[in-house]
């Protein structure tokens, strides 16, 4: 392309004013300086023959020069850019038309010796010749506008006057680009300051407003987001007996399989394990968080963050956790951004310390509402220590074992019969020893479903199954310090007794779905109406939890077995029910008491308490009512008296099997083979007749 040069046609004047006119136009249209020396490419080569217009300004802060805007004219397309390049001022030829305000004209960079920084980087994309103005207004000088071309000796003296007025104009449109940043600047730094404050206003309402920390995350995700680039925030929690991260809550719109709430790990090399163990911010870029090695990290990449930021929770001398955040754009996050969310994670803080002192009160209350239930229960009862009725050696025997063992912290396995007062002597071992000033928590295995059997036992953390609501206190630890009574251990699955039998070793557990270990100090009594020891040997209880139950065996006799007692249970039944129902009960018939005695009594105590109660409701005069019918076998009760005589029998024969076979039930040498009949028929015998193995 030709140039226009003053020295040339008539033309060459308006030709130049033209160009000027079209610089200001240019200037008019444009408020940031990259589209204006994009303008400026496509229309000062009309007039002056270049291939780049460059813009360099002095930096005051560094005291270089640094490139700002490299543009090339419309005929060639721009491949390589120099924007950010900083040069020193003794050493550029920028420097120099800044320093003495004096255009340079370069003819030949190849042959250009006096200045070594930045001619390396035009030859390389392809300048030869360069032709250097001042950028000066009246207020200061700015910086220089360069023109390069890829032929040498391309610019004249003419072409320096000319673009000297064509940088005049520049300078002005560049001083005021540079009052529009600075406004703009200014302005971002304003808007970013009331962001931080409302932020941190909206932070310190949610802490005051929302008692439970998940209410008040939620709250805040929003206000971070408005006034930060994040995708995902999330809130870590430290344990520190356990020496681990918990993620307790988390807000990832759109992530797929993304870690889950709840998700614990080990102090690792994780962003949020880094701000914690150091107790400062910490912000991450995209190179970094590829070469971290933490799960966390690999995973934070995968779904596409590319940057993030993470702040300890400090309250005074304690650090609880870390808030976190990250961006699927790149360098999302500064310094100050970091120094802000420090800011909010001091409000955090002080609720999470709240929130677990909440909930911490919380579990006690609700433990200590438990106790009081359990309490009134034990209140309510009919039985306890102090009311065990008899004299008879049986129940004296048992009772010297119950003083004998209570003092101690050993584990009690009591054996006995349906209804022949195991509950009673677990009551006594408890209130006898030095923990009778504790709760007494009894279950009955039986009574649970298997499904609920470990979540009653040892509780549950909220959502650990469909219908968990609530965090719920297991019954162990309900018993802490205390006594925990479990009747019918023969029940529990086998699956679930490495659990308990972890317990009874080491005193700690975890709450179903939950990781925290928990420490108590239980004594357990246990107590069954089932062989045990036969159990194990058929698989069908551990024989290593057997053996830990079976500390310190008691048997309770049968009420058959103590006949003697029954005339005072008798008395005391019959008071405490007449009691109840305003009667007055005087006396009892000695026909009656010894029909009472002569009877076999399969359902023990209980059988009894619940027939003096039926006694007590149809008596209607002092002398209490006996239906001796159910009792007296006589002749005109032919089938009762054939049916006892046939079950006598049958007791004596399996006895007499039981102890040739040594008590062994099932195989080829015992005795349901010897008897004809099937393992699980002659248990089933076993227990209607009240038949046990003796101790």
């Amino acid at each position: 392309m030709d140039k226009i040069l003053p020295a040339q046609t008539g033309k060459s004047d308006t030709a130049q004013y033209c160009a000027l006119l079209k610089v200001s136009e240019a200037i008019a249209a444009h408020r940031d300086l990259p589209s204006l020396f994009r303008d400026l490419a496509q229309r000062l080569p009309a007039v002056a023959s270049f291939d780049f217009i460059g813009l360099v300004l002095h930096d005051t802060t560094k005291n270089v020069m640094k490139v700002h805007v490299l543009e090339t004219a419309a005929a060639r397309p721009h491949t390589t850019r120099l924007d950010g390049l900083e040069l020193p001022i003794e050493e550029s030829s920028t420097g120099w038309v800044w320093t003495h305000q004096q255009p340079l004209i370069i003819p030949s960079l190849a042959e250009e010796t006096r200045f070594t920084m930045g001619m390396t980087a035009l030859r390389g994309i392809g300048v030869q010749s360069v032709c250097l103005l001042p950028l000066t207004t009246a207020r200061r000088r700015l910086g220089a506008i360069g023109f390069g071309s890829l032929k040498p000796s391309a610019f004249s003296d003419a072409d320096a006057d000319f673009l000297k007025q064509v940088a005049r104009q520049i300078a002005v449109a560049v001083e005021s680009a540079l009052h529009y940043e600075q406004a703009q600047k200014a302005q971002r730094e304003l808007a970013h300051e009331r962001d931080r404050l409302r932020l941190l206003l909206e932070t310190n309402n949610a802490v005051a407003t929302h008692l439970e920390l998940r209410d008040l995350f939620d709250s805040i995700t929003a206000s971070i987001r408005r006034v930060l680039k994040a995708d995902v925030i999330s809130l870590t929690l430290l344990d520190p007996e356990l020496n681990q991260l918990k993620l307790y809550a988390l807000d990832f719109p759109g992530a797929n399989g993304f870690i889950e709430e709840g998700t614990t790990c080990t102090l690792c090399g994780c962003p949020a394990t880094t701000a914690i163990t150091q107790r400062e911010p910490v912000v991450l870029s995209r190179q970094e968080l590829d070469q971290s090695e933490s799960t966390v990290s690999k995973r934070l990449v995968a779904e596409g963050v590319k940057s993030a930021c993470c702040v300890p929770l400090l309250l005074r001398d304690r650090t609880l956790g870390a808030l976190n955040v990250g961006s699927l754009q790149e360098g999302a996050f500064t310094l100050a951004d970091a120094e802000m969310l420090s800011e909010v994670a001091k409000q955090i803080a002080l609720a999470v310390a709240n929130s677990l002192a909440y909930q911490e009160i919380a579990a006690l209350k609700d433990k200590l509402a438990k106790e009081k239930l359990y309490l009134e229960e034990e209140i309510q009862t009919g039985y306890n220590f102090e009311e065990i009725v008899g004299d008879s050696q049986a129940l004296k025997r048992v009772l010297k074992q119950v003083q004998t063992v209570a003092a101690t912290d050993s584990t009690v396995l009591i054996l006995g019969e349906t209804g022949s007062g195991k509950e009673l002597v677990a009551r006594a071992l408890h209130n006898l020893s030095d923990r009778r000033e504790r709760t007494f928590v009894k279950l009955n295995c039986a009574a649970i479903p298997t499904g609920l059997l470990e979540s009653e036992l040892f509780g549950h953390e909220r959502g650990a199954f469909t219908g968990a609501i609530a965090t719920k206190i297991g019954r162990f630890e309900l018993a802490d310090r205390g006594t925990l009574f479990l009747d019918e251990v023969g029940e529990i699955p086998l699956e679930l007794q490495v659990k308990l039998l972890r317990v009874l070793q080491e005193q700690e557990f975890e709450r179903l779905g939950g990781t925290r270990t928990i420490r108590v100090h239980v004594r357990v009594i246990a107590a069954t109406n089932r062989d045990l020891a036969q159990l194990v040997d058929e698989k069908g209880f551990r024989s290593d939890l057997y053996y830990r139950l079976n500390v310190f065996p008691i048997t309770v006799p049968p009420l058959r077995e103590r006949a003697e007692d029954i005339p005072a249970l008798t008395r005391h039944f019959a008071q405490k029910f007449a009691q109840r129902m305003k009667k007055s009960i005087e006396t009892i018939p000695s026909e009656a008491m010894k029909a009472l005695q002569n009877y076999s009594w399969p359902g023990n105590v209980r059988e009894l308490e619940n027939f003096i109660e039926r006694a007590v409701i149809l008596s209607h005069r002092p002398d209490l009512f006996i239906p001796i019918a159910e009792l007296k076998r006589t002749p005109n009760n032919t089938t009762q008296a054939v049916t006892t005589t046939l079950e006598q029998a049958e007791r004596e024969h399996i006895l007499k099997a039981l102890r040739e076979t040594g008590w062994i039930i099932g195989g080829a040498a015992g005795a349901a083979t010897k008897l004809g009949m099937k393992r699980t028929t002659l248990q089933s015998k076993m227990q209607k007749l009240g038949i046990t193995r003796p101790s």
